[in-house]
């Protein structure tokens, strides 16, 4: 059965780890480095975080970010998540505010090092890229299309087949060029 982002609830999930830990959102925006307003619209599903954003949220609450990705906590070994399966997480008329829409892979185990997305992102312009950063390390695969990717002060174009691999605690961000591109993404956050 395909799962819809209104099933995941990302908001109210946020909340009630927040209320369970005794966090005021002034408490859970000191240890995330986001604002208060910024984490108020996540939490009332006003906007969707970016998947750095989301991991800071989550390293904050104590949980992987898998936690948000399924209906049930289930300790299992190997999963098998079907293409039908999969959905996306910023659709709307444009692929959303943060310019891509991922798709998380292995969400049904929560228990991981690694987050494997695949992830689209919009044609932009170069100064509506959105910088995340966050402790760990990440892989990109180009699957189709063309991207920028900046990282720091530096950027480079990747085409379909190319790859990368940085640390993900310098500020980055990509953008599509001549069109959407579609990657692959693995975030390695260590424990």
């Amino acid at each position: 059965m395909k799962q819809s982002l209104a099933l995941l609830d990302l908001g109210n999930q946020v909340r009630k780890l927040r209320n369970e830990r005794s966090l005021t959102l002034q408490d859970l925006a000191g240890l995330t480095g986001l604002s208060k307003p910024n984490l108020s619209q996540i939490e009332n599903n006003l906007v969707t975080p970016p998947i750095a954003t989301l991991l800071k949220i989550a390293t904050a609450l104590g949980v992987p970010i898998g936690y948000f990705f399924q209906e049930s906590p289930q300790q299992i070994n190997m999963i098998v998540v079907r293409k039908e399966d999969r959905y996306g997480i910023a659709k709307g008329p444009h692929i959303s505010h943060i310019g891509y829409q991922y798709e998380p892979l292995a969400y049904p185990k929560i228990d991981k090092s690694m987050e494997p997305f695949i992830v689209e992102m919009e044609e932009r312009e170069a100064s509506d890229i959105v910088f995340n950063n966050h402790r760990g390390e990440e892989f990109l695969f180009v699957l189709r299309g063309s991207l920028e990717f900046c990282y720091g002060d530096d950027s480079v174009t990747l085409e379909e087949g190319d790859s990368l691999y940085f640390d993900s605690i310098v500020p980055h961000g990509y953008r599509g060029i001549g069109g959407p591109a579609k990657t692959l993404v693995v975030i390695y956050r260590p424990q």
